[in-house]
């Protein structure tokens, strides 16, 4: 009865206009999204379901039925499209047709209202006003540049001009998890309209820290706003600008101990569980601006899109990720970036399209990223280590070293600026030879600069040292890295396509296109060069000390021989040439549409991640040659005016061709340490799935409700292989996801379930000074969403 009261009064506070998500009922056809939500598309000349590629739109219902309310969510429901959810909000690994990035530069783009974000740490952020997304899969270099040689991810946010009223959304749901959003979208006259909104989001966690009394490890908080206005001071004019905020404090990083990878079993009785003695956090403030200028001319459309970001963010991370006190992390960033794209465009009716323009932008990247060795960490990491070569060496008495440290801290500030400039022209030609047939050709020209300015200096390393009856205490030993490196590279990005449309919604398409993913600098590469010139400054104190000068020669033979810091960090650009073949179909008279794609990517230069040889971080390395090859299906069918069904699915089969890593034997000569030739590419899974469906019950009069909708959909994905060398994998999985709405007037209360039948997976496995590391998928969740608009 208190229910029925609660929507009643909600009822009283609506008006009679429809939900902005709500489409026609009176139709069996699929809606088409680019008909009802009308979005600038400043480089294409088509719609999306008319190029000749392989895409996906979502609408506010398909967001909706799939509980999407951030980017990770979006993972395999976008046949071929993976995006592991673990660690933090930094962490924004997106994986497409076996090409994805866990660290540095994204090989996924992502624009937000035609402003590209260039650094994925900022990827992650909350959904609460987005009207659509747009997901385009395959390189789209031509168009859109570095870093979109998997795809590209454009989202929009709802326009004024088109959505009017007040919404007002809350929720809650188990695991102590409760959100509010309220946004206005008001249109003040024919020439001005404007929204408005903010939002708060509190996650109570889902893994606990057994180190830490069992405290919640994924605990957060979030909130921000966004404003939105759009000016049309003539009918050829638009301008529309684009401002907000998030700033985020969350736990995060629930890695649990999976035993040990190599040598004997120390810690069983923490197998299975997170334990690690500091508690890690991620927080970020994350601001964006954008101002969108469209001019219609009689021939031509021009646009602006100028862009500002700056995130500020701030990584503690117990990097040993045990019960001991060994090292940890403390990484911030602070980073202001400024982007501009200047577009000309034909307008459509013509049989030369064409679209021609010139982008460009500048980011300054300052890092700070102390890496603090603890007390275990000086005895484990740095006293036994060496006292380690010590033992090893034949012949020679025995010698000791102490470390005197409580605490040693190796330094790290990293200043990385990048400029990149670009052109491109594409163009297409219709009805050539026949009608309906068309040729596509493009060329980008894209310039980079890249930078490192680096000041790296540890703590004095005070240590005590003993040969047979020698000995010498209060020596000294530290590591210093101050300099500068610098390198700058050109890529040419070519496009060729050729389609056949027979009707309307019905096209053949095959394309050839370049993409390219940037190179840069493992500044996390600083950490193990530091140790391996405290380890040579040691053994020079040594040789100094006259205690030891008869022994000076056999110290000196145990100096490492440190590799350049450009060759230690620097790794190069990626780039791929995909081979494409694809049709759009529309069938049954609009009751079923059908996407159809077969592709095959040549991969050089892959970038891959790994964790550095001390563990100190990850760093980015280049592993030659790789090759991916797969089919994409995706269906929506409108059954009834009641029933409506989609699925999705993709096969992707990527392996290593060339990647093989050599080392130096005894003599100096090179022989192979690792062969990885025919390994499956880590983090892509062999096969994604999504089915889903949806039935709405229209209430007669005498009930309180208009509608009741069912939605339902299971998303799954796997084989996935965690390590280059396949020796560890999570098998094929999938989680239940469900939804009942209950609308009447402009409100509406949702019953939903995650992950209903609570399965239990892997979303994130690495391995680290010889220990196994997991992150549990989330287990199954309830929830309850109110929503109401007037």
């Amino acid at each position: 009865m208190k229910k029925k009261n609660i929507l009643i009064v909600l009822t009283l506070l609506t008006t009679g206009t429809a939900w902005g998500e709500d489409f026609p009922k009176d139709s069996l056809k699929v809606v088409d999204i680019e008909e009802i939500v009308v979005i600038a598309a400043p480089k294409e000349n088509r719609k999306l379901r008319e190029l000749p590629m392989a895409s996906t739109l979502l609408s506010q219902k398909d967001m909706q039925a799939n509980q999407i309310k951030s980017v990770k969510n979006l993972s395999a429901i976008v046949p071929n499209l993976f995006i592991p959810d673990y660690g933090s909000k930094l962490t924004t690994s997106i994986y497409i047709r076996g090409i994805g990035s866990r660290i540095n530069t994204p090989s996924v783009g992502l624009y937000v209202d035609n402003i590209p974000y260039i650094d994925k740490s900022a990827f992650d952020f909350n959904y609460c006003d987005i009207e659509r997304i747009d997901i385009l899969r395959g390189p789209q270099g031509t168009l859109y540049g570095r870093n979109t040689m998997g795809g590209l991810i454009k989202v929009h946010t709802k326009s004024p001009f088109t959505y009017q009223g007040t919404d007002i959304r809350m929720g809650a749901a188990t695991y102590n998890d409760y959100n509010v959003s309220l946004t206005h979208y008001h249109r003040i006259s024919d020439k001005f309209a404007f929204s408005t909104g903010g939002f708060y989001e509190h996650t109570g966690g889902f893994f606990k820290n057994v180190a830490r009394n069992n405290e919640r490890v994924d605990r957060s908080n979030a909130g921000g706003g966004r404003f939105r206005g759009i000016y049309l001071p003539t009918e050829k004019l638009k301008v529309d600008m684009t401002l907000n905020y998030e700033y985020g404090d969350q736990g995060g990083y629930p890695y649990e101990y999976t035993g040990a990878i190599t040598g004997e079993e120390k810690r069983p009785e923490y197998i299975g569980k997170i334990s690690y003695d500091n508690r890690s956090s991620y927080r970020r403030g994350l601001l964006n601006a954008g101002v969108n200028l469209e001019y219609q001319a009689n021939h031509f459309i021009l646009s602006g899109a100028t862009g500002y970001q700056n995130l500020n963010d701030r990584m503690f991370l117990d990097q040993d990720f045990t019960e001991e006190d060994i090292y940890i992390l403390e990484q911030k960033q602070r980073a202001n970036t400024v982007s501009e794209e200047i577009t000309f465009k034909s307008k459509p009716g013509s049989n030369w399209q064409w679209a021609t323009g010139v982008s460009g932008f500048y980011q300054w990247l300052h890092t700070s990223g102390p890496v603090q060795f603890r007390r275990d960490g000086v005895k484990t990491m740095i006293e036994k280590k060496t006292n380690d070569i010590f033992s090893g060496l034949t012949g020679a008495p025995p010698m000791k070293m102490t470390a005197n440290n409580q605490t040693l801290t190796v330094g790290g500030k990293f200043d990385t600026p990048i400029l990149n400039g670009a052109v491109f022209h594409q163009s297409t030609f219709n009805n050539i030879l026949t009608e309906g047939l068309s040729a596509t050709i493009g060329l980008r020209l894209d310039y980079e600069k890249l930078k490192m300015n680096y000041n790296s200096v540890s703590d004095p390393l005070n240590f005590d040292f003993s040969v047979a009856s020698l000995s010498s205490s209060g020596m000294e030993a530290m590591s210093s890295f101050i300099g500068k490196e610098s390198t700058d590279y050109m890529q040419l990005l070519p496009k060729f396509a050729i389609q056949y449309e027979w009707k309307k919604g019905n096209n053949l398409y095959t394309t050839v296109s370049k993409g390219y993913r940037s190179g840069g600098y493992n500044i996390q590469m600083f950490s193990d060069l530091a140790t391996g010139a405290l380890k040579n400054s040691m053994l020079d104190a040594l040789a100094a000390d006259p205690n030891f000068s008869r022994m000076a020669g056999m110290i000196q033979k145990l100096k490492d021989k440190l590799p350049e810091v450009s060759e230690a960090t620097q790794y190069k650009p990626e780039y791929s040439w995909n081979y494409e073949v694809g049709s759009h179909l529309t069938l049954w008279e609009g009751k079923l549409w059908a996407d159809l794609a077969a592709f095959y990517m040549d991969t050089r230069d892959q970038q891959v991640s790994q964790f550095a040889k001390s563990g100190l971080g990850r760093i980015t390395t280049n592993a030659g040659k790789s090759r991916s090859y797969g089919v994409e299906a995706a269906l929506r069918a409108s059954l009834t005016n009641a029933l409506s069904l989609n699925a999705s699915y993709g096969y992707t089969y990527a392996t290593f061709t060339n990647y093989v890593i050599m080392q130096e034997d005894a003599e100096g000569n090179l022989e192979e340490k690792e062969n990885y030739n025919g390994k499956y590419v880590p983090f892509v899974p062999k096969h994604t799935l999504n089915i889903g469906g949806e039935y709405v019950f229209t209430c007669n009069p005498r009930c309180i409700f208009d509608r009741i909708v069912l939605q339902a959909n299971y998303s799954a994905a796997g084989r996935i292989y965690w390590t280059e060398q396949n020796n560890a994998s999570q098998s094929f999985y999938g989680t239940l996801n469900g939804r009942v709405n209950f609308e009447v007037g402009n409100a509406m209360i949702s019953f939903w379930t995650r992950n209903a039948l609570n399965k239990n997976y892997a979303a994130f496995y690495f391995e680290t000074m010889d220990k196994g590391f997991k992150q549990q998928g989330r287990p199954i969740q309830l929830g309850i969403d109110l929503r109401c608009r007037f």
